[in-house]
């Protein structure tokens, strides 16, 4: 009795993924985006943007103290 393998009875399809470094590949097509207008913000969002922009400026503020305080303007 002779023994066959699988491989030899069942041909087996494969996917073959050709990679392509981003230099050599073709440029996309972009999205034009000037014809959809200003998006909706719902209230969450508008108090979020408000908080972050608060949190920024509170962080610049104590930055310039800081430089100002190093640089000897300020004695604290």
């Amino acid at each position: 009795m002779t023994m066959t393998r699988l491989d030899d009875n069942v041909q087996q399809e494969r996917t073959v993924f050709f990679v392509v470094h981003p230099l050599d590949a073709m440029p996309e097509e972009k999205v034009e985006t000037e014809h959809l207008g200003p998006m909706r913000m719902t209230r969450t969002v508008r108090i979020c943007l408000f908080a972050l922009r608060g949190y920024l400026s509170l962080m610049f503020g104590l930055l310039a103290f800081r430089v100002l305080q190093l640089a000897g303007v300020i004695h604290g």
